[in-house]
């Protein structure tokens, strides 16, 4: 989208984005996987079309991820979900949920949030557990 027009949906909290367990892969090299998903209520954006976003800092660079697109309801509600596979060379921090949209979201209203990795870290799976 040119000219797009991101508001922060919220940040991760720092235990969830710890929780990953990092998975190499042959392309991307080490990568930390979380499942998302946000119900989203967006005033005066009917029927446009926006964007899930998960930026984050991994050293000194600052990354994003797309995770899904959708076209907003004629109710001014959406909701955006998937896999957000975010590549690392050293740490994840600072991860935040974003919405892009080409037209300036005046109100944004957060129903739910919902962020997990997707494969927790060893330490992760056994406190689940206990």
């Amino acid at each position: 989208m040119t000219n797009a027009h991101d508001k922060l949906i919220g940040p991760a909290p720092s235990r969830i984005v710890d929780a990953a367990r990092l998975l190499v892969t042959p392309y991307e090299g080490r990568v930390a996987e979380y499942n998302i998903a946000t119900w989203l209520q967006l005033p005066g954006l009917a029927n446009l079309p926006v964007s899930l976003l998960v930026s984050y800092r991994d050293g000194d660079k600052r990354r994003e991820v797309s995770v899904d697109h959708g076209k907003v309801s004629s109710h001014n509600k959406i909701l955006l979900s998937g896999v957000a596979r975010l590549p690392v060379k050293q740490k994840i921090e600072d991860m935040q949920i974003r919405l892009r949209s080409a037209v300036p979201a005046t109100s944004l209203v957060v129903e739910e949030l919902f962020i997990q990795a997707v494969e927790p870290t060893r330490q992760d799976s056994r406190q689940a557990s206990a």
